[in-house]
């Protein structure tokens, strides 16, 4: 057994932390504690190790303790082996020691972080779809719950967001979480937080996975928005308590975003965002994509033109159209007559004897000019409505209520 694992200071520790005291559970939590110090994130031998061997007997195996082979009731070489397993034990090596693994465990405790293992009732299951590039645990402050509730929606673009993509993004994550949606990011600049703050504002449900650990706060900038996403909602990292971002991290942490979302949705995002890497973890998990279209002169919405052309991206306007990516049967409601309170608001605000312009149409209901837009093109469908060019007027046959 490696001495991470016998260290008692270490285990009291994770103890704490995890306020269990069975031995296999603690085992594991101070394995996976361990693996999230040494290996960085999405190492896919590690991953492998922990896959085939267990945390534990992977730990003690993947820092070459002789005796392990002959202690594992799994005996038999993982499949990551050779030079591959050389090569990370030389990564992980430095960084094997109990002070560390004890420290991300303290640190933990004292900002109020706990870690959620595979296993426990609030671990996504969504996750198990990275295989060998899936976490061995998640640090969490606020509600882990929310990983499990549902829907959950990913919703992501650019950091350098244009005043349409910060409107866009905040009418979606608003009207989302406001119907009872968690909706996920990753806590920066841009579409980012303005997705969070309208979840928030609605007194609904956000997550945001950062690249560095729960306890910095990054960008420095969000440090209030961050907090109160830790009191309302929860803020998830794969790496450890003291733990600082860096580039690769951001890039690792966007397939843990793409994962836990049953939908990804990008915003808005340049020709090579980082956003389309997450569009493009969650093509490959098989998750439904939606990408929100902009003026074809934008450079902002480049890239979500792109997720249009080349990955199969559906177009989403409105709230509903990205209901309908996780739920095909909301399409079917809407286009049956299904009354939704917005629909109803914006009938309301409408004549069957004369037509309104949609800029007083937004008056009268209190909804955006763009939502208004998305909304008489549906109720078109329907025959609810009608334009003649001067406006829009009800028809008869509209159902308000």
């Amino acid at each position: 057994m490696t001495p991470i694992l016998r260290d008692a200071e270490t285990r009291e520790a994770a103890r704490r932390l995890r306020d269990r005291t069975d031995t296999d559970d603690l085992d594991d939590a101070v394995a996976r504690a361990a693996w999230t110090v040494i290996a960085e994130p999405g190492d896919v031998v590690a991953g492998t190790l922990i896959a085939e061997l267990g945390a534990a007997d992977a730990l003690s195996f993947g820092l070459g303790d002789p005796t392990e082979r002959l202690l594992s009731p799994r005996a038999g070489a993982p499949r990551a082996s050779g030079r591959a397993l050389a090569e990370a034990r030389e990564r992980w090596t430095p960084r094997a020691h109990p002070a560390a693994v004890r420290d991300a465990l303290r640190g933990a405790h004292d900002v109020g972080a706990r870690l959620i293992l595979p296993g426990d009732g609030c671990w996504p299951a969504g996750i198990d779809d990275l295989g060998a590039h899936a976490p061995a645990g998640l640090w969490v402050r606020g509600r882990p719950e929310l990983l499990v509730a549902g829907p959950r929606v990913s919703i992501v673009g650019a950091r350098a967001s244009s005043g349409y993509g910060d409107h866009v993004a905040a009418e979606l994550a608003g009207d989302l979480a406001s119907t009872g949606a968690v909706v996920v990011s990753g806590g920066a600049y841009g579409i980012d937080g303005a997705a969070h703050r309208a979840a928030l504002g609605v007194d609904g449900a956000t997550v945001a996975f950062l690249a560095g650990g729960v306890d910095r706060a990054y960008p420095a900038g969000h440090q209030e928005l961050l907090r109160r996403i830790a009191e309302h909602g929860a803020v998830v990292s794969e790496p450890p308590c003291g733990t600082a971002p860096t580039k690769w991290r951001f890039l690792a942490r966007n397939r843990l975003i793409a994962a836990v979302g049953q939908a990804t949705i990008v915003v808005e995002a340049g020709w090579r965002s980082g956003s389309l890497n997450t569009a493009g973890h969650a093509a490959a998990l098989g998750r439904p994509l939606g990408a929100v279209p902009g003026p074809v002169t934008s450079a902002s919405s480049a890239g979500c033109h792109r997720l249009l052309r080349e990955y199969d991206a559906l177009c989403v306007t409105s709230a509903a159209e990205v209901r309908e990516l996780w739920d095909p049967d909301a399409a079917r409601e809407t286009l049956s007559g299904t009354p939704e309170p917005e629909r109803i608001r914006l009938l309301d605000a409408m004549s069957s004897r004369s037509s309104t312009a949609v800029v007083e149409l937004a008056r009268r209901s209190g909804l955006s000019a763009d939502r208004v837009r998305s909304l008489l093109g549906l109720l078109a469908l329907d025959g609810d409505v009608i334009s003649d060019g001067a406006g829009w007027r009800r028809t008869s046959g509209a159902r308000p209520t």
